[in-house]
């Protein structure tokens, strides 16, 4: 029997190298894999090319370029264009050669900054984005658009996930462009190598978030990926096709620093600098529609964070 032919764009990335860690015990999948010296996304005709030549049967486009509040307000055309890049190019040329199913992996940062919570997909483009990661937003929002497209014009099987704030090991630690969780990690272990009596944690601590291990991510949309086009068409609509991924459960950023501060024993005092911005005030996904497909989260909070924890510690602070 063949084997299906998978490319995962991204793979060196943080979620990217989850799904391959999890494909790779699937003996009916080769992976076909691709670092960005190999092949520029968004360098649409080596694209062309490459699915010309290797016959792909599915992908994930796990590929794009992602950062913290500080990053994407620092560059707010690199996030927009890069982006939209890569997924011209993977979603139009996946279309052109005939690949027969496509996962899209988005952000929850598409939906608006002021709405109902917790986020059903259904709220998407009914309100304003969050001003700091409008850029990324948006491109995200034209890949759903994409699909959604390819889908209602030429029938194509491509499909869409939105995570909710992804953490683990292979984040991007680096000191001013991560996201909130490695982050805080990057500080809590300079913090005690130091012997510091103080760490400082971004805003007032008073933003709620959700946050999901990514090897949770991952098994998620392997789970989508692998439904029958029939199951996936039960929960979704024409026009809101994606499915929202996520533990359905959030906490304060207050409370995740105490955590991350528990797990590296930490003893000194926490400092809320209240002169950076806080972001959407809560963000926490209505995960429905995954559940009602058969999936569920398997991570708890703390054992994730333990886990990326020590991930940094021996792997992370040595990058």
């Amino acid at each position: 029997m063949s084997k299906k032919r998978v490319f995962v764009a991204g793979h060196k990335g943080m979620v990217g190298s989850s799904l391959c860690r999890q494909l790779s015990g699937d003996e009916s999948v080769e992976l076909v894999l691709r670092d960005r010296h190999e092949l520029n996304l968004k360098d649409q005709q080596a694209v062309k090319d490459f699915f010309a030549d290797q016959a792909i049967d599915e992908v994930y486009l796990a590929a794009a370029k992602v950062g913290g509040i500080h990053a994407n307000n620092t560059y707010p055309a690199d996030f927009i264009m890069d982006n939209m890049a890569i997924q011209l190019n993977v979603i139009g040329q996946a279309f052109a050669a005939g690949v027969s199913r496509l996962l899209f992996l988005g952000s929850s940062c598409i939906y608006p900054k002021h709405t109902e919570q917790p986020i059903r997909e259904e709220q998407l483009l009914t309100g304003e984005l969050e001003p700091t990661n409008e850029q990324y937003a948006l491109a995200k929002i034209a890949g759903i658009k994409m699909c959604e497209a390819y889908v209602r014009q030429h029938g194509a099987d491509f499909r869409s996930v939105m995570p909710t704030n992804l953490y683990g090991p292979g984040d991007n630690y680096h000191p001013e462009n991560s996201h909130v969780v490695p982050g805080m990690i990057r500080r809590f272990h300079e913090a005690v190598q130091a012997e510091s009596e103080e760490v400082v944690i971004w805003g007032t601590g008073k933003p709620r978030r959700e946050f999901l291990h990514v090897d949770d991510m991952a098994a998620a949309s392997i789970h989508v990926m692998n439904l029958s086009r029939e199951a996936y068409d039960s929960v979704t609509t024409e026009r809101c096709s994606h499915i929202n991924v996520g533990t359905g459960i959030d906490c304060s950023i207050r409370e995740l620093a105490e955590e991350i501060a528990s797990i590296y024993n930490f003893k000194g005092k926490l400092v809320f600098d209240t002169k950076k911005p806080d972001g959407t005030m809560r963000k926490q996904l209505d995960v429905t529609r995954i559940h009602s497909l058969g999936w569920q989260h398997g991570i708890k909070l703390r054992e994730g964070l333990k886990v990326a924890c020590d991930w940094y510690d021996k792997v992370g602070s040595t990058l």
